[in-house]
């Protein structure tokens, strides 16, 4: 531990109530919680009494959560299952548009599904779901700020609230279970579940934590309480690189003072269930590497239950068993005797329950490891209530008002803005003035909730798909008069000079895990992978006319570029439903609000500045930690620098060219004869030339894809304004990447080239044709004479014929040449 570091564990322990300053403390001294939910000997009794009646196969049934597509109320009798859940985009009957009545009667046929087994005693299955900022699977129910816009709110009591907001719409679809809060504490940007952590100060997580679980879980005295989830125990913010699923190098220390301080006041809330994390964890301090989370018995077994004295269940995460080593998705003795009690198995749950059994049969598994599981889940299904009502009893049940606050969920919008730059109009701009909103993230609600909105990733939705919501456009148009709002999405033929002020609503589009991670090769610039946005600030700035920009993001950014064009800047974090809590502060209404937001997180002034935290070495922020303005402060930036380093930040094996990490430094460009077209920043657009047609389109995630359509001779390639800059670890065994679907196979001959080099790549082109995704990585060595630091057109596809295919991911990989999917050199002659 650093001595920096130290002294912020130590500032956190003095900071801290009395009774947590030996958890802060640098000797890793783990401390027994207490809980909210006290011992109870009857209770105890009847557990034991239920245990002591159940065979083998009930055990493990009562052990296993399958997904609701993979499981039938059928199944829950025939198997014992002692839990469902419903993954993200998941819905009753796969109807995305399903009332709370309909997720209620899908909730309360499972429920009388696990009354008819042949137990001893029946014990009620327990649905379970992810409703992480609101009961965001579900149209119509009201979307809040994700964690990062609570965090900037620095307001525990709203945070309460919003816990028990959530849970009362989760009771409403006759669910009883959330896997909330997230306890992250995030140390690198470019991980892609930023959002969900509320802020780099372990001191807001441990606030808000114990706050939430009281809102949600109460004391189960009422009917809009659910089961709580602390999650993901632990590290999960601190994976090196900011890799989901990476690895957390620390200390035991600080793992504890850094990443278990929102765990102290959750359990003493009296947090039922704890989910495992992903990641894995190496203790920088003995060098002992405990690998994933899932199969450490230190961690779940050690620290959770005995150090801590948790007496409710862990659940894993999705398949997350399976990446323990010597595990598969149906079959993990190492993560049960490590301390997981329910195991997530959406689809190979029957292998599962199957292999199980055998396990403990053959003494793998100790007997006495599933009575303590199944202990552990009777337990809390006791505490909960759930053997006194069923879904359809509770007082809340199919009403869908009962999912909305949209009056709190609006607050919460006001209080998470954060004021970063405040040199032009004062706020809020009077009713009356002729307004341009520009970007587009102004209407659309999929961009302004971000990823675990309706679906996993936040993708694939409508404005339509939103139920009582309102766009941030929406908002503006109701404060200042509609007459008075001209919308251009990307301010294309507009004279802004006819206006008072443009409002431009930029940001990054939805994410989540796993996509919206940017990597080891990419920056945290955001115009290299949103260039639309600084495009549309270039055609409305040094106008004559005010430039007030919101941005609406799951993380902090490099946008020194967007600052500079901007006279006011204001981080809308990802606010959910309700657009016109950001309209509440731009123009004057009813009521007077202030700026009270405060940033969560350092916003960086470089942008390698991926890992920025308070205490952190060379700490050197553009905004530090817990800054923001209000309306009455002025600032005075002056031109900031707008520099970017070519290649990315740090050592890596990539080199992006156009993909998640940057879209920008290399622009796709189609030419037909002497004609050429630099393709633009407007997703929605298509661009042509004769033979060739551009679109966007999808191979991984929502419009992360172009799709080229040649009709005759013609060729799409990426540009740049300077030649490649490789590292020598993207140049070692290199090989040209990049994810393809052939949607028609060439017609014609067709040819790739880096530069002058050039392949045939006809009958690869013809091979993959009609196979869906397809990752493809050509060896450098296969085109001939490249000269690497000559090349400034790195991808280029000619096509003399018929043929179609999307592209994106398009990167130079270091040591790709090697693997053995790598394209043979002899097959490209």
């Amino acid at each position: 531990m650093t001595p920096k570091l130290r002294s912020l564990v130590l500032a956190l322990a003095v900071a801290l109530p009395a009774h947590t300053i030996q958890a802060a403390a640098p000797t890793a001294a783990w401390p027994k919680t207490g809980s909210a939910i006290q011992h109870d000997a009857a209770l105890e009794k009847r557990v034991a009494e239920i245990v002591g009646k159940m065979t083998l196969a009930q055990k493990i049934g009562q052990m296993t959560q399958p997904e609701i597509k993979a499981a039938t109320p059928a199944d829950v009798t025939r198997y014992y299952l002692g839990s469902v859940l419903n993954g993200g985009g998941s819905w009753p009957n796969n109807n995305k548009h399903a009332t709370a009545k309909e997720w209620l009667a899908l909730a309360q046929a499972y429920h009388e599904a696990s009354m008819k087994t042949d137990m001893a005693v029946k014990v009620p299955v327990i649905w379970g779901t992810d409703a992480v900022h609101g009961h965001n699977n579900v149209p119509g129910a009201t979307l809040f700020p994700h964690n990062i816009g609570l965090g900037a709110a620095r307001n525990p009591k709203l945070v309460r609230e919003i816990g028990a907001a959530t849970a009362k719409a989760v009771r409403a679809t006759g669910i009883a279970w959330v896997f909330g809060p997230t306890l992250a504490v995030v140390r690198d940007d470019r991980w892609g579940r930023t959002y969900e952590s509320y802020a780099e100060d372990p001191a807001v997580v441990k606030r808000y934590a114990g706050e939430y679980v009281k809102g949600m879980q109460g004391a189960f005295k009422s009917d809009a309480n659910t089961v709580a989830t602390a999650k993901h125990f632990i590290g999960d913010g601190g994976t090196e690189n900011g890799k989901d699923r990476g690895v957390t190098k620390v200390s035991e220390a600080e793992l504890l003072g850094i990443h278990g301080q929102g765990y102290l006041t959750a359990l003493g809330a009296g947090a039922q269930t704890v989910m495992a994390s992903f990641n894995s964890w190496t203790d920088t301090a003995t060098g002992v590497e405990h690998g994933k989370l899932h199969g450490s018995k230190v961690a779940l077994n050690d620290i959770l239950k005995n150090k801590m004295g948790f007496d409710g269940f862990v659940v894993s995460d999705w398949n997350g068993i399976g990446e323990v080593a010597g595990c598969r998705n149906d079959s993990c003795p190492q993560a049960i005797n490590a301390g997981i009690d329910m195991i997530m198995v959406p689809d190979e749950w029957k292998a599962f329950i199957a292999n199980t059994i055998k396990q403990v049969e053959s003494g793998e598994i100790p007997m006495a490891r599933i009575d303590d599981a199944v202990t552990r889940i009777l337990r809390v299904k006791l505490r909960a209530g759930l053997f006194d009502k069923s879904p359809a009893q509770n007082a809340h049940a199919g009403k869908d008002e009962a999912m909305q606050a949209r009056a709190l969920a609006r607050q919460a919008v006001r209080e998470s803005l954060v004021l970063l730059k405040n040199e032009g109009p004062a706020l809020p701009l009077a009713r009356g003035k002729k307004l341009l909103v520009v970007g587009k993230s102004a209407d659309d609600l999929s961009n302004q909730s971000g990823g675990w909105s309706l679906t996993w990733q936040g993708t694939a939705n409508t404005n339509a798909d939103f139920k009582h919501a309102d766009t941030i456009l929406a908002g503006i148009r109701a404060a200042a008069g509609a007459a008075n709002v001209s919308y251009s999405l990307d301010a294309r033929n507009v004279d802004v000079s006819s206006f008072d002020a443009v409002i431009a609503v930029i940001g990054e589009r939805p994410y989540a895990e796993g996509d919206g991670d940017i990597g080891l090769s990419g920056t945290l610039r955001h115009s290299s992978r949103y260039p639309e946005d600084l495009a549309v600030l270039r055609k409305v700035a040094g106008k004559g006319r005010p430039v007030i920009t919101v941005m609406v993001s799951g993380r902090p950014l490099y946008t020194n570029d967007l600052l500079n064009l901007s006279d006011t800047f204001i981080a809308a974090w990802l606010p959910g439903s309700e657009g016109k809590g950001v309209s509440d502060l731009l123009v004057a209404g009813a009521k007077a609000y202030d700026f009270r937001g405060k940033l969560p997180f350092s916003w960086p002034k470089s942008a390698c500045q991926t890992r920025l935290n308070v205490g952190d070495k060379d700490y050197a922020p553009l905004f530090a930690y817990g800054y923001g303005l209000n309306k009455a402060s002025r600032s005075r930036l002056g031109k900031l620098d707008e520099s970017i380093p070519a290649g990315g930040c740090g050592v890596s094996n990539t080199y992006p060219i156009f993909s998640q990490a940057d879209r920008a430094s290399f622009p796709l460009t189609i030419r037909a004869g002497q004609q050429s077209t630099v393709l633009g920043a407007d997703l929605n657009a298509s661009f042509a030339l004769p033979g060739i047609v551009v679109t966007t389109s999808q191979v991984n995630t929502q419009q992360d894809a172009k799709l080229v359509s040649w009709t005759g001779p013609a060729t799409f390639e990426a540009r740049g304004a300077r030649p490649m800059a490789l590292p020598a670890a993207a140049s070692d065994k290199a090989a040209l990447r990049f994810d393809t679907i052939v949607q028609a196979a060439p017609a014609g001959k067709v040819a790739m080239a880096m530069q002058g080099a050039t392949i045939d790549a006809t009958a690869l082109f013809k091979r993959l044709a009609g196979k869906g995704k397809q990752s493809v990585k050509i060896p450098l060595a296969c085109f001939p004479g490249l000269d690497l630091a000559k090349v400034d057109t790195p991808f280029s596809i000619t096509s003399d014929a018929a043929f179609a295919a999307a592209f994106t991911n398009i990167e130079i990989a270091g040591g790709a040449a090697a693997e053995a999917d790598a394209v043979r050199c002899e097959e490209l002659r």
